[in-house]
């Protein structure tokens, strides 16, 4: 009995000794070829044993591997024995190292019932928020040690800091900002051109723009574009076992690398907040002027007969906690990387969902506390 070989040359021959199955390899095997699967034959009847060889292979990779180890696995799960003592070294190496892999993928998919699903998943969040609340604490303690003068801080870094995540984030915050407002104020005109109070689409932009939109637009573009690059620059360092070097030199990697990042956030976040209050103004003003024929000067006025500084002091107050949690979220999922280039990347894409996640409970939690206090 004989299988017909591949018209790449890979072929697979199959042979019965009394109630052993001689399977002969031979040809190239590569993997940018078709090659033979198993079983690419048909048994008149169960065989004893498989003994394979593979003298006739000139070259091989791991299509012959894959090969193997399905051979292997069909034999262990018929019981049959299958004997590979013929093969090379090397090929029987990589091939029972395949079929552990497949094996523990068996074990992976299908032993685990639903009540150690929750287990496994109930342990992992423990350890995160376990990790979580040490790393706040760390962070916690040497803010008091620094405020007490008992640390010191590296003003340089914390300045360079401000100016990457401050002035450099103008032109996207100043783009983002703007064409909110604008938004706002087309869709405030739907329902007000109704009543007759075209006017009141100013007091719609100030409102919404100073105690809510302004820091919270702010907060989501720095996540993306901050936050994210603190979680790979940190994620870099661990990866080069930079982290692991000022550890060994007795240097908090919390206090040398994450509060000047986080200290830089919270001081330029308020302004930034404040600035896309301004850029969100002018685009409502632009859509008023244009649109519904409101001139600047009345517009301006109406304005600040609703919006006072009580609402430009929510918005800030905002703004620090959003600042603060996106330094502390990118920061975290750094540290947390994993050491390779796909936990660097990973690391990035966590920071972000994390802070932008936090930002939106937290402003939440403000909406019901200021609700509560009448601010």
């Amino acid at each position: 009995m004989q299988a017909t070989p591949e018209p790449t040359g890979a072929s697979v021959t199959a042979r019965t000794d009394g109630s052993v199955l001689e399977i002969r390899l031979g040809g190239p095997w590569r993997l940018e070829s078709r090659t033979p699967r198993w079983p690419s034959f048909t048994l008149p009847e169960k065989p004893t044993a498989v003994r394979i060889r593979a003298d006739a292979v000139s070259q091989w990779d791991t299509s012959l591997v894959v090969y193997l180890g399905e051979a292997q696995q069909w034999c262990g799960t018929s019981g049959i024995d299958c004997d590979i003592q013929a093969l090379p070294d090397k090929m029987r190496a990589l091939s029972g190292q395949f079929l552990s892999s497949l094996r523990t993928r068996g074990r992976d998919e299908h032993s685990r019932s639903f009540v150690v699903e929750v287990g496994l998943a109930t342990r992992e969040t423990m350890a995160h928020v376990r990790g979580l609340l040490q790393f706040v604490g760390e962070f916690w303690i040497d803010t008091t040690r620094l405020v007490r003068g008992r640390a010191g801080l590296r003003w340089s870094d914390t300045v360079g800091e401000m100016q990457k995540c401050g002035a450099m984030a103008l032109p996207i915050v100043s783009l983002i900002s703007f064409l909110v407002g604008v938004t706002l104020a087309y869709s405030g005109a739907i329902v007000l051109k109704r009543f007759g109070g075209e006017i009141w689409v100013s007091d719609l932009i100030g409102v919404a723009m100073t105690r809510e939109m302004g820091a919270l637009m702010a907060a989501v573009t720095l996540s993306g574009r901050t936050g994210a690059a603190y979680a790979v620059e940190i994620g870099s360092m661990k990866a080069n076992e930079e982290i692991d070097a000022l550890s060994t030199l007795g240097i908090s990697p919390v206090r040398f690398l994450v509060i000047p990042r986080v200290f830089a956030l919270v001081l330029m976040m308020p302004l930034l907040a404040m600035y896309a209050n301004c850029l969100g103004v002018l685009g409502g003003m632009a859509v008023a002027y244009t649109t519904l024929d409101i001139p600047p000067t009345a517009y301006w006025v109406e304005m600040l007969t609703i919006v006072d500084l009580q609402d430009v002091l929510v918005g800030v107050i905002k703004a620090v906690v959003f600042g603060l949690i996106v330094g502390l979220s990118g920061c975290l999922r750094g540290l947390q990387s994993e050491r390779d280039a796909a936990g660097v990347g990973n690391a990035a894409t966590s920071a972000v969902v994390t802070s932008i996640l936090l930002i939106i409970v937290a402003d939440a939690v403000f909406a019901v506390l200021f609700h509560v206090i009448g601010l």
